[in-house]
């Protein structure tokens, strides 16, 4: 079982304690950040259960050299100070890798400290890390899934479009990436109708959601995650404004629709994952990645949705390892994910050439709709967005 090293005197206690002596039944370590409380602890417990899963199938298929793996996850309690306290700790411990944090926030006060080592894989898929160097980043990247939600939106003939989007550095991004993907040729005829903000912290949105109805968009992109998401939808709802929303795949998860409940819109699209639709992949080394992640989560009585945002790197990482061997250093590390192409999880086929710091594309990522009904996503779109007849 993983272990969670929660506050800041523990964890000096375990990374300054002599190591364990050395021999084969010794475990290799992997520490991970990860907000475990605070604003963005949902995405940090799916995170802690992406990697116990990505755990068990590992150490159930010999470990690394014959050595168990744990994944020690402390808890940057959503807090980017504590990200770097944290970081500048595990980093004195000479590691090659670091997993983490789950929020960008977190992954971009880290980046600076890893600009000669360890590998950072953020886990969140809004860092756009430099080529070439240690930090990498998980998923497809945010500014390709609203790319492929704008796709899906256009070609579903909806050409007005309004947002809201948090201050924070997510919302700074899904701004950028959202101009980015209007400004494109194939995009000419959408026009932004209304741009709204929100501070996370906010206990309503309803002034926002009035002037964006009065705009009458025909799609709202509400690109937050968490609580603050929550927050639009509960404006939406007590407004009685029906309008299709698309939100962020962070909010993907079963204990947050179950915590949103009553109200989530009618028609809601996320940007989502291979996982989410799996009845839409046709590739055979994909399907038999997904069989084995839901194979791994059924073993722990997890119905999964984006534990795969841990639980694939967390097996890439390992992949590297058993290649390398236990001793390879941050640069060895590095320098085998830049040039790896051809590995297959969960998320699908990985090539780091056409895709730097990231392995995953466009074509990786595809739109699904919630369904009120049965309490499941369904896919509504291709790979890279374009709709599936009817949907």
């Amino acid at each position: 079982m993983l272990r969670v090293i929660a506050t800041w005197t523990a964890l000096c206690l375990a990374i300054l304690a002599p190591g364990l002596p050395s021999g084969a039944a010794d475990p290799y370590e992997i520490y991970a950040i990860l907000p475990l409380t605070g604003q963005a602890a949902n995405i940090g417990k799916v995170s802690l259960e992406g990697l116990e899963g990505a755990e068990r199938a590992v150490n159930a298929s010999g470990g690394i050299d014959g050595r168990p793996v744990k994944f020690i996850a402390l808890d940057d309690q959503s807090n980017t100070q504590t990200d770097v306290q944290l970081a500048n700790t595990v980093i004195a411990k000479n590691v090659p890798v670091i997993l983490g944090s789950a929020i960008v926030a977190g992954c971009k006060a880290i980046v600076p400290l890893v600009a000669n080592g360890p590998v950072l894989y953020c886990l969140s898929p809004a860092l756009r890390p430099d080529p070439g160097s240690y930090a990498f980043s998980v998923n497809v990247a945010a500014s390709d899934t609203i790319a492929v939600g704008i796709r899906y939106a256009r070609l579903r003939g909806w050409k007005q479009i309004a947002t809201i989007t948090g201050t924070d550095a997510t919302g700074q991004d899904a701004d950028k990436s959202i101009a980015d993907a209007l400004a494109l040729p194939e995009n000419k005829d959408l026009s932004l109708v209304e741009a709204e903000h929100f501070n996370l912290t906010d206990l309503s949105a309803a002034a926002q959601i009035a002037k964006i109805r009065a705009a009458h968009p025909q799609l709202l992109i509400a690109w937050s995650s968490g609580t603050a998401t929550g927050t639009v939808f509960r404006a939406l709802k007590d407004s009685a404004y029906e309008v299709p929303v698309l939100t962020s795949s962070a909010n993907g998860t079963y204990s947050q629709m179950a915590q949103f409940g009553q109200i989530l819109p009618d028609e809601l699209y996320f940007s989502g994952i291979p996982a989410q639709a799996p009845d839409q992949v046709t590739d055979p080394a994909t399907k038999k990645a997904l069989a084995a992640y839901f194979t791994a989560f059924a073993a722990m009585g997890i119905k999964p949705d984006l534990q795969v945002s841990a639980y694939d790197p967390a097996l890439l990482v390992v992949s590297a390892l058993r290649k390398l061997g236990v001793s390879a250093t941050a640069t060895q590390l590095r320098d085998y994910i830049i040039n790896l192409k051809g590995y297959v999880g969960a998320n699908g086929p990985y090539d780091f050439k056409a895709s730097p710091q990231r392995g995953l594309t466009e074509d990786s990522a595809n739109i699904v709709r919630w369904n009120l009904a049965k309490g499941t996503w369904y896919g509504v779109s291709k790979p890279g967005g374009a709709p599936l007849p009817g949907k």
